[in-house]
Protein backbone atom coordinates (compact mmCIF):
# COMPACT_ATOMS: atom_id res chain seq x y z
CA UNK A 1 0.00 0.00 0.00
CA UNK A 2 1.46 3.30 -1.04
CA UNK A 3 1.91 5.86 1.59
CA UNK A 4 1.63 9.60 1.16
CA UNK A 5 5.30 10.17 1.72
CA UNK A 6 6.22 7.86 -1.16
CA UNK A 7 4.02 9.82 -3.50
CA UNK A 8 5.72 13.15 -2.71
CA UNK A 9 7.93 14.64 -5.38
CA UNK A 10 9.74 17.89 -5.81
CA UNK A 11 7.89 20.50 -7.79
CA UNK A 12 10.27 22.83 -9.60
CA UNK A 13 9.95 26.44 -8.57
CA UNK A 14 8.80 28.92 -11.09
CA UNK A 15 11.08 31.84 -11.82
CA UNK A 16 10.03 35.18 -10.62
CA UNK A 17 9.63 37.04 -13.88
CA UNK A 18 9.38 40.32 -12.14
CA UNK A 19 12.76 39.88 -10.41
CA UNK A 20 14.52 38.74 -13.60
CA UNK A 21 13.25 41.73 -15.42
CA UNK A 22 14.72 44.04 -12.78
CA UNK A 23 18.10 42.27 -12.90
CA UNK A 24 18.64 43.02 -16.59
CA UNK A 25 21.32 45.66 -17.21
CA UNK A 26 20.11 49.01 -18.35
CA UNK A 27 21.02 49.84 -21.91
CA UNK A 28 22.62 53.31 -22.10
CA UNK A 29 20.87 55.73 -24.33
CA UNK A 30 22.82 57.77 -26.85
CA UNK A 31 21.89 61.30 -25.92
CA UNK A 32 24.61 63.06 -27.99
CA UNK A 33 23.16 65.86 -30.05
CA UNK A 34 22.90 65.21 -33.71
CA UNK A 35 25.45 67.39 -35.55
CA UNK A 36 23.88 70.07 -37.57
CA UNK A 37 24.70 70.22 -41.24
CA UNK A 38 27.15 72.96 -42.25
CA UNK A 39 25.18 75.11 -44.64
CA UNK A 40 28.12 77.33 -45.55
CA UNK A 41 29.22 77.36 -49.19
CA UNK A 42 31.81 74.69 -50.02
CA UNK A 43 34.29 77.33 -51.17
CA UNK A 44 34.17 78.84 -47.71
CA UNK A 45 34.47 75.45 -45.98
CA UNK A 46 37.55 74.58 -48.05
CA UNK A 47 39.44 77.73 -47.11
CA UNK A 48 42.62 77.26 -45.08
CA UNK A 49 42.32 78.13 -41.38
CA UNK A 50 43.79 81.44 -40.28
CA UNK A 51 44.36 80.57 -36.62
CA UNK A 52 46.94 78.46 -34.81
CA UNK A 53 49.99 79.99 -36.49
CA UNK A 54 51.30 82.06 -33.59
CA UNK A 55 55.04 82.44 -33.15
CA UNK A 56 56.84 80.10 -30.78
CA UNK A 57 58.44 83.08 -29.03
CA UNK A 58 56.22 84.93 -26.60
CA UNK A 59 57.40 88.52 -26.40
CA UNK A 60 56.33 90.30 -23.18
CA UNK A 61 54.12 93.33 -23.48
CA UNK A 62 56.17 96.48 -24.10
CA UNK A 63 54.88 99.49 -22.19
CA UNK A 64 57.40 101.93 -23.62
CA UNK A 65 56.07 104.55 -25.99
CA UNK A 66 57.36 104.90 -29.55
CA UNK A 67 59.55 101.81 -29.25
CA UNK A 68 60.90 100.21 -32.41
CA UNK A 69 63.91 98.17 -33.38
CA UNK A 70 66.42 100.19 -35.35
CA UNK A 71 67.21 98.89 -38.81
CA UNK A 72 70.92 99.38 -38.12
CA UNK A 73 70.68 96.96 -35.19
CA UNK A 74 68.82 94.40 -37.30
CA UNK A 75 71.47 94.68 -40.03
CA UNK A 76 74.20 94.22 -37.44
CA UNK A 77 72.56 90.99 -36.24
CA UNK A 78 72.10 89.76 -39.81
CA UNK A 79 75.78 90.20 -40.60
CA UNK A 80 76.33 86.80 -39.00
CA UNK A 81 73.50 84.42 -39.87
CA UNK A 82 73.16 80.94 -38.35
CA UNK A 83 71.80 78.43 -40.87
CA UNK A 84 72.11 75.21 -38.88
CA UNK A 85 74.92 73.56 -40.85
CA UNK A 86 77.09 70.80 -39.38
CA UNK A 87 80.14 73.07 -39.43
CA UNK A 88 78.38 75.86 -37.53
CA UNK A 89 78.64 76.24 -33.76
CA UNK A 90 75.49 77.21 -31.86
CA UNK A 91 77.47 78.28 -28.79
CA UNK A 92 79.57 80.65 -30.88
CA UNK A 93 76.42 82.08 -32.44
CA UNK A 94 74.88 82.76 -29.03
CA UNK A 95 78.10 84.41 -27.81
CA UNK A 96 78.25 86.64 -30.88
CA UNK A 97 74.57 87.52 -30.62
CA UNK A 98 74.87 88.44 -26.94
CA UNK A 99 77.98 90.53 -27.60
CA UNK A 100 75.81 92.68 -29.88
CA UNK A 101 72.63 92.82 -27.80
CA UNK A 102 73.95 92.98 -24.23
CA UNK A 103 74.76 96.67 -24.54
CA UNK A 104 71.43 97.65 -26.10
CA UNK A 105 69.42 99.81 -23.69
CA UNK A 106 65.90 101.16 -24.20
CA UNK A 107 63.84 102.94 -21.52
CA UNK A 108 61.28 100.64 -19.91
CA UNK A 109 62.26 97.71 -22.16
CA UNK A 110 64.18 94.78 -20.60
CA UNK A 111 67.26 93.63 -22.45
CA UNK A 112 65.89 90.07 -22.65
CA UNK A 113 62.84 91.38 -24.52
CA UNK A 114 65.12 92.97 -27.11
CA UNK A 115 66.92 89.64 -27.53
CA UNK A 116 63.64 87.77 -28.05
CA UNK A 117 62.65 90.26 -30.74
CA UNK A 118 66.00 90.22 -32.53
CA UNK A 119 66.95 86.54 -32.42
CA UNK A 120 64.72 85.39 -35.34
CA UNK A 121 66.55 87.89 -37.57
CA UNK A 122 69.79 85.98 -36.95
CA UNK A 123 68.45 82.67 -38.33
CA UNK A 124 68.00 81.31 -41.82
CA UNK A 125 67.69 77.98 -43.61
CA UNK A 126 67.38 74.95 -41.35
CA UNK A 127 67.62 77.09 -38.22
CA UNK A 128 64.72 79.28 -39.31
CA UNK A 129 62.65 76.20 -40.13
CA UNK A 130 63.38 74.80 -36.66
CA UNK A 131 62.01 77.91 -34.98
CA UNK A 132 58.91 77.90 -37.19
CA UNK A 133 58.19 74.26 -36.25
CA UNK A 134 58.34 74.90 -32.52
CA UNK A 135 54.88 74.80 -30.87
CA UNK A 136 53.14 78.18 -30.72
CA UNK A 137 53.76 80.18 -27.55
CA UNK A 138 56.20 77.56 -26.23
CA UNK A 139 59.21 79.85 -25.65
CA UNK A 140 58.57 82.25 -22.80
CA UNK A 141 62.04 83.51 -21.77
CA UNK A 142 65.47 84.16 -23.27
CA UNK A 143 67.00 81.33 -21.23
CA UNK A 144 64.33 78.98 -22.57
CA UNK A 145 65.14 80.01 -26.14
CA UNK A 146 68.89 79.48 -25.65
CA UNK A 147 68.31 76.06 -24.06
CA UNK A 148 66.09 74.79 -26.88
CA UNK A 149 68.38 76.25 -29.56
CA UNK A 150 71.55 74.69 -28.11
CA UNK A 151 69.97 71.30 -27.41
CA UNK A 152 68.58 71.02 -30.94
CA UNK A 153 71.76 72.01 -32.81
CA UNK A 154 74.17 70.45 -30.30
CA UNK A 155 72.77 66.96 -29.58
CA UNK A 156 74.42 64.61 -27.04
CA UNK A 157 76.11 62.65 -29.85
CA UNK A 158 78.05 65.76 -30.89
CA UNK A 159 79.17 66.29 -27.30
CA UNK A 160 80.41 62.70 -27.12
CA UNK A 161 82.38 63.03 -30.37
CA UNK A 162 84.07 66.26 -29.29
CA UNK A 163 84.92 64.86 -25.85
CA UNK A 164 86.57 61.90 -27.57
CA UNK A 165 88.54 64.25 -29.83
CA UNK A 166 89.79 66.17 -26.80
CA UNK A 167 90.74 63.01 -24.91
CA UNK A 168 92.54 61.47 -27.91
CA UNK A 169 94.24 64.71 -29.02
CA UNK A 170 97.70 64.24 -30.56
CA UNK A 171 100.21 66.67 -32.02
CA UNK A 172 100.43 66.26 -35.79
CA UNK A 173 103.77 65.66 -37.49
CA UNK A 174 105.46 68.92 -38.53
CA UNK A 175 103.00 70.84 -36.33
CA UNK A 176 104.61 73.51 -34.17
CA UNK A 177 103.97 73.87 -30.46
CA UNK A 178 101.89 76.99 -30.88
CA UNK A 179 99.83 75.46 -33.70
CA UNK A 180 99.07 72.38 -31.60
CA UNK A 181 98.07 74.53 -28.63
CA UNK A 182 95.72 76.67 -30.77
CA UNK A 183 94.13 73.56 -32.27
CA UNK A 184 93.63 72.06 -28.80
CA UNK A 185 92.03 75.27 -27.52
CA UNK A 186 89.74 75.32 -30.55
CA UNK A 187 88.40 71.87 -29.58
CA UNK A 188 87.76 73.10 -26.04
CA UNK A 189 86.00 76.17 -27.37
CA UNK A 190 83.74 74.09 -29.63
CA UNK A 191 82.52 72.11 -26.63
CA UNK A 192 82.33 74.52 -23.66
CA UNK A 193 80.45 71.92 -21.59
CA UNK A 194 83.17 69.26 -22.01
CA UNK A 195 83.49 68.94 -18.22
CA UNK A 196 87.30 68.48 -18.15
CA UNK A 197 89.13 70.27 -15.37
CA UNK A 198 92.09 72.52 -16.15
CA UNK A 199 94.45 69.88 -14.73
CA UNK A 200 92.97 67.25 -17.05
CA UNK A 201 93.27 69.60 -20.04
CA UNK A 202 96.94 70.41 -19.42
CA UNK A 203 97.82 66.77 -18.73
CA UNK A 204 96.15 65.71 -21.99
CA UNK A 205 97.94 68.39 -23.98
CA UNK A 206 101.34 67.67 -22.39
CA UNK A 207 101.12 63.95 -23.17
CA UNK A 208 100.06 64.68 -26.75
CA UNK A 209 103.29 66.56 -27.56
CA UNK A 210 106.39 65.21 -29.22
CA UNK A 211 109.37 64.38 -27.02
CA UNK A 212 111.21 67.50 -28.16
CA UNK A 213 108.31 69.80 -27.28
CA UNK A 214 107.85 68.03 -23.95
CA UNK A 215 111.52 68.61 -23.13
CA UNK A 216 111.21 72.24 -24.23
CA UNK A 217 108.15 72.69 -22.03
CA UNK A 218 109.94 71.12 -19.07
CA UNK A 219 112.85 73.51 -19.60
CA UNK A 220 110.47 76.47 -19.67
CA UNK A 221 108.97 75.21 -16.40
CA UNK A 222 112.42 74.89 -14.82
CA UNK A 223 112.01 71.14 -14.32
CA UNK A 224 109.12 68.76 -14.72
CA UNK A 225 106.15 70.62 -16.15
CA UNK A 226 103.66 68.45 -14.27
CA UNK A 227 105.13 69.62 -10.94
CA UNK A 228 103.58 73.03 -11.55
CA UNK A 229 100.08 74.01 -10.46
CA UNK A 230 97.41 74.11 -13.20
CA UNK A 231 97.37 77.92 -13.27
CA UNK A 232 101.16 78.11 -13.44
CA UNK A 233 101.23 75.45 -16.17
CA UNK A 234 98.66 77.32 -18.22
CA UNK A 235 100.69 80.54 -18.01
CA UNK A 236 103.87 78.70 -19.07
CA UNK A 237 102.14 77.20 -22.11
CA UNK A 238 100.61 80.51 -23.13
CA UNK A 239 103.96 82.33 -22.85
CA UNK A 240 105.76 79.61 -24.78
CA UNK A 241 103.11 79.61 -27.53
CA UNK A 242 103.34 83.40 -27.89
CA UNK A 243 107.14 83.31 -28.19
CA UNK A 244 107.02 80.55 -30.80
CA UNK A 245 104.29 82.33 -32.72
CA UNK A 246 106.20 85.62 -32.83
CA UNK A 247 109.40 83.87 -33.95
CA UNK A 248 107.59 82.08 -36.74
CA UNK A 249 106.04 85.33 -37.91
CA UNK A 250 109.42 87.09 -38.05
CA UNK A 251 110.99 84.16 -39.91
CA UNK A 252 108.21 84.15 -42.51
CA UNK A 253 108.65 87.87 -43.13
CA UNK A 254 112.44 87.76 -43.25
CA UNK A 255 112.41 84.94 -45.81
CA UNK A 256 109.83 86.77 -47.95
CA UNK A 257 107.35 83.93 -47.63
CA UNK A 258 104.11 84.70 -49.49
CA UNK A 259 101.32 85.62 -47.07
CA UNK A 260 98.26 83.35 -47.01
CA UNK A 261 95.83 84.48 -49.72
CA UNK A 262 92.61 83.62 -47.90
CA UNK A 263 93.48 84.75 -44.41
CA UNK A 264 92.46 87.78 -42.44
CA UNK A 265 96.00 87.98 -41.04
CA UNK A 266 97.63 88.70 -44.41
CA UNK A 267 97.26 92.42 -43.83
CA UNK A 268 98.95 92.05 -40.44
CA UNK A 269 101.88 90.25 -42.05
CA UNK A 270 102.19 93.00 -44.64
CA UNK A 271 102.21 95.62 -41.92
CA UNK A 272 104.85 93.67 -40.01
CA UNK A 273 107.00 93.32 -43.12
CA UNK A 274 106.70 97.03 -43.87
CA UNK A 275 107.61 97.92 -40.30
CA UNK A 276 110.69 95.67 -40.40
CA UNK A 277 111.72 97.12 -43.73
CA UNK A 278 111.39 100.66 -42.41
CA UNK A 279 113.34 99.74 -39.31
CA UNK A 280 116.10 98.11 -41.34
CA UNK A 281 116.24 101.09 -43.70
CA UNK A 282 116.43 103.52 -40.82
CA UNK A 283 119.15 101.45 -39.13
CA UNK A 284 121.12 101.25 -42.36
CA UNK A 285 120.84 105.00 -42.88
CA UNK A 286 122.04 105.70 -39.35
CA UNK A 287 124.99 103.36 -39.74
CA UNK A 288 125.83 104.94 -43.11
CA UNK A 289 125.73 108.43 -41.62
CA UNK A 290 127.96 107.30 -38.77
CA UNK A 291 130.47 105.88 -41.25
CA UNK A 292 130.44 109.15 -43.21
CA UNK A 293 131.01 111.15 -40.07
CA UNK A 294 133.88 108.86 -39.08
CA UNK A 295 135.43 109.26 -42.52
CA UNK A 296 135.16 113.04 -42.27
CA UNK A 297 136.81 112.98 -38.85
CA UNK A 298 139.62 110.84 -40.17
CA UNK A 299 140.07 113.15 -43.16
CA UNK A 300 140.26 116.21 -40.92
CA UNK A 301 142.74 114.55 -38.60
CA UNK A 302 145.00 113.63 -41.53
CA UNK A 303 144.88 117.09 -42.96
CA UNK A 304 145.83 118.55 -39.57
CA UNK A 305 148.80 116.22 -39.27
CA UNK A 306 150.05 117.00 -42.75
CA UNK A 307 149.72 120.75 -42.13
Amino acid sequence: MRTRSSLEYTIPRRRNCRRSRHRQEAIPLNLDPIPMADDRPMAEQLQAPTGGFESAIVVPIINAQNFELKSSLINLVQNRIFRGGNDEEPHAHIRHFESITNNQRYPDVPNTTIKLLLFPFSLDGVAKTWLEKEPPNSILTWDDLVSKFINFFFPPSKTTNLRNEITNFRQIAQESFSEAWERFKELLRKCPHHGFSLMHQLDTFYNSLSYNDQDSLNSAAGGNFLYKSPNEGLQIIENKAKVRCSRNAVMRVSTNAPPPSNSSSSFEFQQMAAALEDKMTLTFRNELNEMKNMMKVCAYSRSDKSG
